[in-house]
């Protein structure tokens, strides 16, 4: 192995989400703010993308707040992911969902996977 490698593997988390595209789910990001204590803030929405793998796999989330939509990229793999919980199971038959984006109110919605 060489070094890289190596050094990414101790980079990586041992328990990771077992997230998959059109699932609802809350990230606890942990949020540091100019010299106070860090705090840990709760995001919701929809994943709409997973991209690469290894160290750098991320997944992208999606929600709408007061009618603006807001997409975040989170790192799996990042100490600043406390952690993510799974509140629906979606049942989507794309590997990406931008069509989401231009979507509003009902149709903005995905299916539920019964599991």
């Amino acid at each position: 192995m060489d070094a890289l490698k190596l050094i990414a593997q101790d980079s990586m988390k041992k328990e990771i989400p077992e997230v998959n595209i059109g699932d609802v789910v809350k990230v606890h990001v942990r949020i540091k703010e100019g010299d106070k204590p860090s705090r840990i803030q709760i995001f919701e929405g929809t994943v709409i993308a997973k991209k690469h793998g290894g160290i750098s796999e991320t997944f992208t989330v999606r929600r709408v707040a007061h009618g603006c939509g807001i997409e975040r990229v989170f790192p799996v793999h990042s100490p600043v992911v406390e952690k993510v919980e799974i509140v629906r199971y979606g049942k989507v038959r794309r590997a990406k969902l931008y069509y989401l984006r231009d979507r509003v109110g009902k149709a903005a919605k995905v299916k539920e996977a019964i599991k």
